[in-house]
């Protein structure tokens, strides 16, 4: 399909958006824009949009939008609907005919019709039958006009007359509309405007202070305005409910009766309504008697909407309300999101849980994810079928990828239902014999299996060995299954291997005695329980990389791994074959007992190794038991089966790393390098040589000659994938091209070096394999942290929260059991120390909960983890913290030990009874759970915490963050953590699944959005504009418009535009990424706060300032949640939002924010940090503004004194900081020159001055900080000063004397004051000297209030000032290439400062999972 998603609204103008039925022509592009525009409350600037684009776009007339993308033209289509009615939809030839009603089923006049053929009139007059997996060009040629279609009538039958009630709820609902918060602030705003312009209010509005744009103090707090009321429903009727004369009588069916509904309208009436094959009418039926004739009014309709509107008035009115609503909405919120992100909150005060007959239908009906009517899905045909679709020309990768996409969105959806259903026990397991933690089960075509835990290995040794035996017999790994003489997927063979090693060890093959005595069961029982979780994720990785690799003929299964209550399950398709039994000989690959026997086939071998090639793996030779040499290119425990569809399937892709070298000890079997690691370190070996032109043999110089300079280059690569806000895999994926023609110097890694497999071949070849893997391990360890953690410091990387930092440390291809090292190297920056050991707790304590969870019954959950997170934050009780935790130590230990056996001795018996476990939780207590967290910490990441991090620890984020990753949502209200126990049992609203998946990305869109970053880099607008138009237009054909990777899209096209000085085309794109982050991400997630952000800046672009304060607002409110008040990107934002203050002339507020911003900075990165100096400026400029040139060139030399220390002399910002003291100098002199002349200045301007003073205490503190701050002022001035307070001196007069609007403004100001119940004296003095305030002269000589200062001043602060909070420190996404800038900015600091941040800009590494 060419040009848009099936959901692809925003070229098709879907008429869902803004088709009212009077206006049916308007062309759709037009109509989507528009709509747009007025979605923000600028329904006056979408004209200039569609100008400044032209305009761009002419400028540079080869690289037009448009050209690149030949291939999509719109062809306007009339559409005759079922009602009569016409209206055009704008089609290319290669839509599908399931596009189209898809269309159909979103433009307002057709939206509840669902039961329909599609007829094509063509020009020659024929008619065609459209059959719905048709394209049209198939069928006819649209492209000549004059074609139209017809929409008629089609027979009902029982699944699509329930489908068709289902449609109309839906309809009937507005659940379906997400409402942005910046959608509802744009409407307000727009309201607000309207209202005053009609009131003829020609004064300009004031800006308000914000009462909610605190300074963050009060996080606690915040938690109640994160969700906004749900929007107020629009009835429509009172209830449809399928009726219980259901199903018809059988002589009934034979007339065409399908169905009966039971219907109370508004007006209070009660009817019957009859569903037959060709329409719906309302029949004689009494209460308890079916009457099937039609009542006497006959009505009858081929929708249930078209009779509703018939027999109910009010129902018409308000239908045709619900339809405005929605088309009122943006187009995405009426999008739904495939897999929409949990919440962590809930709305408080709980709302009333209403009684609602369809929504208990659907939770009969639906059951686990499989609907009851029809076939159930195949996945695995399905997915592989996808797979298998030609891919050679660009349409065809589109379709591919958008299959592929969305069988893989659906498996995912049906495995998380099918996973809650197998741990809620509703679900039956195959192998019901078995013990609990063996079980199998299949459902829905996915097969389910638990990750084992750690107690197994609890069990005595005998119980082990009996296990062992029986296990193998049962569940022998894709071999054996006793029934079916086949294999099974590997949930199974996981439990085995694992069951059979023990605590899976490095160094140990004859697993039972791994568990070896002089490890302490503690760690042990951590370890292989994190082994087990990690075998899971391992597993995971490499199935993901192994279909990036695409090799044609090797096959994965679609795979998920939901984490629900504690429990963790595998989900996977079923294997073709493997539960018939009808292929015993069906592994041909690998190894299903550890390595004992290795199967190989020569035509499964080229497939592999094709795909090691591509992932950086080495062909290599391995020993089985007997001692046979087997040629392999995987690792010997993958698997490779011939399903019973004669494909050939890899499974239990645990390593398709190699191990991490730097972690060999007992337990870390799991602990593999990741793969965005080994693409760095590639890159860093082929830069290597080819500088030190080694040939490929000479590993051991090239590799010695890595220095961190060379890594800084290489490790770009992996960075590149944090800075672009994109998946971890961008790396990986950029590597696919060029490994052909690196093969002379090919890099390749063997999987089975440190592993208990026998690697047979020389022992140089063995030796040199293991030196390859190790010194990829150093790479890691001393060039890939540091250079990290330097990244960290100069906040070139800026992670917000423990989400962002994980995805941060993923990007550059460290795993996440470094963070302790990373952790310590960031010791001397506040905020990454907080950051890196509170993520060290959640994870920590992850681990304690979900044991819990494991472990209690239903009814106990809430009391259960309303109890563990009271222990958790909950006030201590009056007891020496040190002596507890030594003394309750051991003690608690010996208590989780005790517990987990009897634990398990529970499970074996069928779950035992729950008194008997009642206990777990309850016997959790604040420092027991302490202690398991600080031993957690130390096994796990080598990390002390410190004594005091109970207190230390960050509450709500801390709180959010287990919320988030067990899956936890409370209730979003105030907490008091100073009480013992701040949660009630009520406060826990739900559990929900957390699920990992490896749903596939459109890599052909990912390399678009690479290269339009270069482009916009080197100021290239228009060039990037097209590569990321395209970028968008693909992904919302594969994805539709809800995916992060759209959003990512939107942010850099709003960039482009802003850029070129189109606000308006700016501010749609950042709708658009502000709406998919709220929807994909998460309502708190960072990168909705920096999309918040930007609006901000480019409202305040357009002078909406008003506006832009209330999203600076919701950044604030956003950030503190995710990472408290402390952080740098927070004193960033305080910056922007004193700009807006600046510009709006509201001095005393925006020197407060600069000065809350200064001591942030100070506080978290240092006096001699960069952004300190940036600090600095902004107060340098903002004194400019207010003519205190003195202060501003105190406050620049403390930058250009910061900047020479770190960047040197010769750096361009240096100099611009030079030159911006130079030009504070000069109009210092000036001024000075201008009192020599001995101009007096009015007595009314002096009045002017104290009484702004008067009437703002605040701007007297922020001067005296200010003056502090800049090292104090010279005595004569304060001298003078108190002189003019007191009234003694005469008084130099400013340059222009006192203008009317000056005089205007010091009468508000006393205005105010009086309001304000300040004394204010007519001519007045006050009593007492004010303090020195040597500044205050400053704005005296220029003789006019700060909102009118000398303009030379104003004007080239406000340009100044503009740059910045546009494009500097401020917001890290928005991001000015430094031609663009040195075009625009004054010769100042400004186009320093901001590309001195583009660095920080490229931040915050947004990887999808």
């Amino acid at each position: 399909m060419a040009g848009k998603s099936n959901r692809g609204r925003n070229r098709k103008g879907s008429h869902q958006s803004s088709v009212n039925s009077s206006e049916q022509a308007v062309p759709s592009d037009a109509k989507s824009k528009s709509n747009d525009v007025q979605a923000n409350g600028d329904a006056n600037l979408s004209e200039s949009s569609d100008t400044k684009l032209e305009v761009t776009d002419k400028d540079n007339a080869s690289h037009q939008h448009p050209a690149k993308q030949a291939d999509v033209h719109l062809y306007p289509v009339p559409v005759k609907t079922q009602g009569g009615e016409k209206l055009e939809l704008q089609l290319t030839p290669g839509d599908s005919v399931m596009d189209v009603r898809q269309f159909l089923l979103d433009a307002p006049e057709t939206c509840f019709f669902t039961c329909y053929d599609l007829l094509l009139h063509t020009n020659d007059g024929s008619v065609h039958q459209l059959e719905d997996y048709n394209e049209i060009s198939e069928v006819a040629d649209i492209t000549g006009g004059s074609c139209f279609l017809e929409m008629i009538a089609a027979l009902y039958d029982d699944r699509s007359i329930r489908a068709h009630v289902h449609r109309t709820r839906e309809l009937l609902s507005l659940s379906t509309v997400h409402s942005s918060l910046s959608t509802t602030l744009a409407l307000q705003h727009e309201v607000g405007r309207t209202a005053s312009a009609n009131l003829k209010d020609a004064v300009k509005a004031e800006v308000p202070d914000l009462e909610n744009l605190g300074f963050m103090e009060n996080v606690t707090g915040s938690l109640t305005n994160l969700l906004s009321s749900p929007s107020k429903e629009i009835k429509c009727v009172e209830s449809i409910v399928f009726s219980s004369f259901n199903p018809p009588p059988s002589y009934r069916r034979l007339s065409g009766d399908l169905i009966y509904l039971d219907l109370v309208t508004l007006e209070g009436n009660k009817y019957c309504i009859t569903g037959t094959t060709k329409a719906l009418y309302v029949n004689s039926s009494t209460e308890n008697i079916l009457d099937p004739r039609p009542n006497k009014s006959a009505l009858e309709a081929t929708t249930l909407v078209g009779l509703l509107q018939k027999i109910s008035p009010k129902f018409k009115k308000a239908f045709r309300e619900i339809l405005e609503h929605k088309a009122s909405a943006h187009p995405f919120e009426n999008v739904q999101s495939l897999l929409p992100p949990n919440s962590w909150l809930g709305l408080y005060p709980v709302p009333d849980h209403r009684r609602d007959a369809a929504r208990a239908e659907n939770s009969l009906t639906l059951s686990f994810g499989s609907e009851l009517i029809g076939m159930q899905r195949d996945w695995n045909e399905e997915l592989q079928s996808c797979r298998e679709f030609p891919h050679a020309a660009h349409q065809e990768r589109i379709l591919r990828d958008r299959a592929l996409y969305k069988v893989t969105s659906d498996f995912v959806d049906a495995a998380t239902s099918g996973a809650i259903g197998v741990i809620n026990r509703c679900i039956p397991p195959i192998n019901p014999t078995d013990p609990e933690c063996f079980h199998m089960y299949v459902h829905n075509n996915i097969f389910f299996s638990f990750a084992v835990d750690a107690e197994l290995e609890q069990l005595p040794r005998k119980h082990a060995s009996v296990d062992n035996s029986k296990v193998e017999s049962t569940t022998s790994s894709q071999n054996s299954y006793e029934k079916t003489d086949n294999t099974l997927p590997h949930g199974a063979s996981r439990a085995s291997n694992e069951v059979e090693s023990g605590v899976p060890d490095t160094e140990n093959t004859n697993g039972i005695d791994a568990l070896s005595s002089d490890v302490p069961a503690e760690a042990q029982l951590a370890e292989s329980e994190q082994a087990t979780f990690a075998s899971a994720n391992n597993d995971l990785k490499g199935t993901k990389a192994y279909q990036e690799a695409d090799v044609p003929g090797l096959y994965n299964l679609a795979m998920a791994i939901i984490d629900y209550r504690g429990h963790r399950v595998i989900a996977q398709s079923v294997l073709p074959g493997i539960l018939q039994g009808d292929k015993s000989d069906s592994l041909l690959y690998g190894s299903v007992d550890n390595g004992k026997k290795i199967c190989w086939s020569e035509d499964f071998h080229s497939k592999v190794l094709e795909a090691a090639k591509r992932l950086h793996l080495k062909e290599h030779t391995v020993l089985d038991g007997s001692g046979n040499v087997v040629k392999l290119a995987a690792p010997v425990e993958c698997k490779g089966i011939v399903g019973s569809d004669d494909r050939h399937y890899l499974l239990d892709l645990m390593r398709a790393t190699p191990r991490d070298a730097n972690y060999t000890g007992s337990g870390s079997r799991f602990c593999i390098l990741r793969p965005e690691l080994i693409t760095a370190f590639f890159n860093a070996e082929v830069a290597n040589r080819s500088k030190s032109g080694c040939a490929p043999g000479d590993n051991s110089v090239a590799s010695d000659s890595l220095n961190t300079n060379n890594a800084e280059e290489v490790v770009k690569t992996a960075e590149n994938a944090a800075l672009a806000t994109s998946e971890t895999q961008d790396a990986v994926n950029g590597e696919k091209a060029d490994f052909h023609e690196s093969a002379s110097t090919e890099i390749l890694f063997n999987p089975n070096v440190f592993t208990e497999f026998k690697l047979s071949g020389s022992q140089e070849e063995i030796a040199a394999d293991e030196e390859n893997v190790r010194k990829a391990s150093l790479y890691l360890k001393d060039i890939v942290l540091p250079k990290f953690i330097q990244d960290l410091s100069t906040l070139e990387v800026s992670p917000m929260d423990g989400q962002t930092l994980t995805e941060a440390l993923h990007a550059h291809g460290i795993n996440v059991r470094y963070i302790g090292k990373v952790a310590e190297g960031t010791r001397h920056m506040p905020h990454l120390w907080d950051l890196c050991s509170n993520e060290i707790v959640v994870r920590s304590t992850k681990h304690i909960i979900k044991d819990i969870l494991r472990d209690t019954e239903d009814h106990d959950l809430g009391h259960a983890i309303s109890h563990f997170f009271n222990c958790f934050l909950g006030k201590n009780h009056a007891v020496s913290a040190k002596g507890l935790a030594n003394s309750t130590h051991s003690k608690n230990q010996k208590k989780i030990h005790s517990a987990k056996s009897s634990k398990v001795q529970a499970k074996s018996r069928n779950r035992g009874y729950a008194r008997k476990k009642q206990s777990l939780y309850l016997s959790i207590t604040s420092e027991s759970l302490w202690s398991d967290i600080q031993e957690f910490a130390k096994l796990k990441y080598q990390f002390e915490l410190p004594e005091d991090t109970r207190q230390r620890v960050k509450k709500i984020s801390v709180i959010r963050n287990i919320c988030q990753k067990v899956g936890i949502a409370i209730a979003s209200r105030k907490y008091d953590f100073d009480a013992v126990a701040p949660f009630q049992v009520s406060d826990i609203l739900k559990v929900q699944p957390v699920v990992k998946h490896s749903i596939p990305v459109c890599s052909e869109a990912k390399d678009l959005v690479e290269t339009g970053k270069v482009q916009l880099a080197e100021g290239m607008l228009s060039e990037a504009y097209t590569l990321f138009s395209e970028a968008f237009t693909i992904l919302q054909q594969v994805t539709g418009p809800m995916h992060r990777e759209v959003a990512n899209c939107c942010r850099y096209l709003a960039m482009v535009l802003y850029h070129a000085g189109d606000m308006a085309g700016a501010i749609m794109q950042q709708h658009k990424e502000l709406i998919i982050n709220e929807r994909c991400l998460g309502l708190d997630h960072p990168d909705t706060a920096h999309s918040y952000g930007n609006m901000a800046l480019f409202y305040h672009g357009l002078n909406q300032t008003e506006l832009a304060l209330r999203h600076m607002s919701r950044a604030l409110l956003l950030l503190s949640l995710s990472s408290g008040p402390d952080h740098p990107d927070v004193a960033a934002t305080f910056i922007n939002v004193a700009m807006m203050y600046q510009d709006t002339g509201k001095m005393d507020t925006a020197l407060r924010y600069l000065q809350e911003a200064l001591k942030k900075n100070e506080r978290l990165l240092g006096e001699e940090h960069i952004q300190t100096a940036v600090c600095y400026h902004a107060l340098a400029i903002a004194f400019n503004c207010m003519g205190a040139f003195k202060l501003s060139h105190q406050h620049e030399k403390k930058t250009y004194d910061i900047l020479v220390k770190q960047l040197g002399e010769d750096d361009s910002r240096t100099k611009d900081s030079q030159n911006w003291m130079k030009t504070f100098k000069i109009r210092e002199l000036q001024m000075n020159a201008q009192k020599q002349k001995g101009q007096t200045l009015n007595a009314s301007s002096a009045q002017k001055a104290i009484e702004i003073l008067k009437a703002h205490p605040d701007l007297i503190q922020a001067f005296q900080v200010a003056a502090g701050g800049a090292g104090g002022s010279e005595a004569s001035a304060n001298k003078s000063l108190n002189n003019l307070v007191t009234g003694e001196a005469p008084l130099p007069r400013g340059g222009r004397g006192v203008d009317e609007r000056g005089a205007r403004a010091a009468a508000e100001v006393r205005k105010k004051a009086a309001a304000r119940g300040l004394l204010v004296r007519p001519h007045g003095v006050p009593v007492q000297t004010l303090p020195p305030l040597a500044q205050l002269l400053n704005v005296i000589n220029s003789g006019t209030t700060p909102d009118a200062v000398n303009n030379e001043g104003t004007d080239e602060g406000k340009k100044e000032a503009d740059v910045h909070s546009s494009n500097g420190v401020p917001d890290p996404d928005v991001d000015l290439p430094k031609p663009a800038q040195e075009s625009k900015a004054p010769a100042g600091l400004g186009s320093g400062l901001s590309a001195l941040d583009a660095k920080k800009q490229k931040t915050k590494a947004k990887v999808a999972t």
